[in-house]
């Protein structure tokens, strides 16, 4: 069966979570060490993921997950067209030169713009307009990161022609429960590949750098013991921590300096103060899940351990309500995050979710359906 028209997956105008995928031309291993030639490229991960963080601190996207493997890589993205509605005419120029430079440095980074150069994006509302729509614009985000690789990597092989194998797949994620699949299945890609045993030692993705950022607190706040909880306060005896400590651990644990570009994963910080703390690193500071960071990757680590040594081990007591919360089915949850793009095409979610989205795009509702019902149980 043909793929989805991306036009009818992504929505301008809306709110949307989408599962990006890009592979490398012939699916080469262009961004890891290629087996045939011997050759080398990890640096290019690094360059990918130098980008990642770099858009994510001037577009309207934030980015909730990502996993570069050698031949390809998977983001999470979640447009955010609220946020940029709200931005001044001087940032929306100030933020499209950034991207769109009319003069670079000797480094190739954007030169400082002139009052003059700034008015010209301003002063022209048919082009602004059309600027603050792209700012949002999940697919342009993905043209400004493959673009800028494909010319780097083209630069260094001094070479021409393709670099990916065309433009990237979409897969939009209609609630919190096929977010939290998706995000497992990112994040678990290189321990599937056999390359890395465990998250934390899975490079370059969202997951490793959550729990760096982890370490990076626990150094600011002289705390020895950590339990990164819902509450994210130290693993001691919580009558007992000062107050003060516990705003400084919050604000490690949610704008630290190596994840703050990355999406918080609790929906709503429980500090007020974290709320409404502005970060450039990223659009907002709002999460995307009904959990808190640790049990997150609790369910992370144990779901890796299953992948890893393919046995199938019970849920231990205290996942299970997550589950329960999500109407997941823990049965089928290894099964789904092992087998995630064979399950869903275009769109995931609860059955309810997806019929209501098929509805509203003229879509057949039957499809992916019935993967729907078999891991969402919760309807």
């Amino acid at each position: 069966m043909a793929r989805a028209n991306r036009r009818d997956v992504l929505e301008d105008g809306e709110i949307q979570v989408v599962h990006c995928i890009n592979r490398c031309v012939r699916r080469a291993f262009l961004c890891g060490k290629d087996e045939l030639t011997g050759k080398n490229y990890d640096h290019r991960r690094e360059l990918i993921r130098n980008r990642l963080e770099f858009l994510a601190g001037v577009m309207g996207i934030e980015v909730l997950g990502y996993a570069i493997m050698s031949n390809h890589f998977h983001t999470i993205l979640r447009s955010r067209q609220d946020l940029v509605a709200a931005w001044s005419d001087d940032q929306v120029a100030l933020k499209w030169w950034l991207l769109c430079p009319a003069r670079k440095n000797k480094d190739g980074s954007p030169a400082e713009p002139t009052e003059f150069e700034l008015n010209q994006i301003r002063n022209d509302k048919k082009g602004l307009k059309e600027k603050r729509q792209r700012l949002s614009s999940i697919s342009w985000f993905m043209r400004f990161l493959s673009e800028r690789i494909a010319k780097e990597a083209n630069k260094q092989d001094e070479c021409s022609g393709r670099f990916w194998e065309g433009r990237f797949k979409a897969q939009v994620l209609l609630d919190d429960a096929a977010i939290l699949a998706c995000m497992q299945y990112v994040e678990l890609n290189p321990i599937r590949a056999g390359i890395a045993k465990t998250p934390e030692g899975s490079d370059f993705t969202s997951a490793q750098d959550r729990l760096r950022d982890l370490k990076t607190a626990a150094a600011e706040c002289s705390v020895a013991s950590l339990q990164c909880s819902g509450k994210a306060v130290p693993n001691t005896d919580r009558e007992e921590v000062p107050v003060s400590e516990r705003r400084q651990f919050d604000a490690a644990v949610e704008h630290g300096a190596n994840a703050g570009w990355l999406s918080p994963v609790p929906l709503e910080p429980k500090r007020q103060a974290v709320r409404a703390k502005k970060t450039e690193r990223r659009a907002s500071n709002k999460g995307f899940l009904p959990l808190g960071l640790g049990e997150y990757m609790a369910l992370l680590d144990w779901t890796a351990r299953q992948v890893r040594i393919d046995k199938r081990g019970s849920m231990p007591a205290d996942l299970e309500p997550i589950m329960e919360r999500l109407g997941v089915s823990a049965e089928l949850w290894v099964e789904c995050v092992v087998n995630f793009r064979k399950w869903f095409r275009s769109s995931v979610g609860r059955p309810k979710s997806m019929s209501t989205h098929a509805d509203s795009r003229g879509h057949n509702r039957a499809i992916n359906i019935s993967s729907s019902r078999r891991l969402f149980a919760g309807g």
